[in-house]
């Protein structure tokens, strides 16, 4: 039996505020839970965490990614949670992430802020596939592989 795949793809606003040792344990607190929690969901994904805002990308089961989203807009660390597209996906781009990160650490995070300016990349007009194939270009070569 084939899986029936969806990709959800948004944007938020970051309301982690403090240090720079606190913005980076609050995104490693977010991603410590994607990590334990989607496998058991059968969720994969990526997320971002660039200028301060995050991108993210979900995919599995359309409930399941609903339910973790549901949480996102929920969770106090994100703020204007912005939905750009939830749809039928042909297959799954981030299959071997349960959570893949690009932006391993709060200077990670600022080398990526040059995405910016690479891409265009500004939240507020940045489209569903445009964000999409960032995360999955950036994912991959932080990787080492090839799109």
């Amino acid at each position: 039996m084939t899986e029936t795949v969806y990709r959800l793809v948004y944007y938020s606003h970051n309301r982690i505020v403090g240090s720079p040792a606190a913005l980076e344990a609050g995104i490693n607190s977010i991603l410590e839970v994607s990590r334990r929690n989607n496998p058991l969901a059968n969720v994969t994904g990526a997320l971002m965490f660039n200028a301060g805002c995050f991108g993210q990308v979900l995919e599995g089961a359309p409930d399941a990614v609903e339910q973790i989203f549901e949480r996102i807009q929920m969770d106090p660390r994100h703020s204007d949670v912005h939905l750009l597209s939830f749809a039928s996906a042909p297959a799954r781009a981030f299959a071997h992430w349960s959570m893949a990160f690009v932006g391993a650490s709060v200077p990670d995070a600022a080398r990526y802020g040059a995405i910016a300016d690479d891409t265009g990349y500004s939240p507020a007009r940045m489209e569903s596939e445009e964000l999409f194939k960032v995360l999955q270009r950036l994912a991959l070569e932080d990787e080492g592989a090839t799109p």
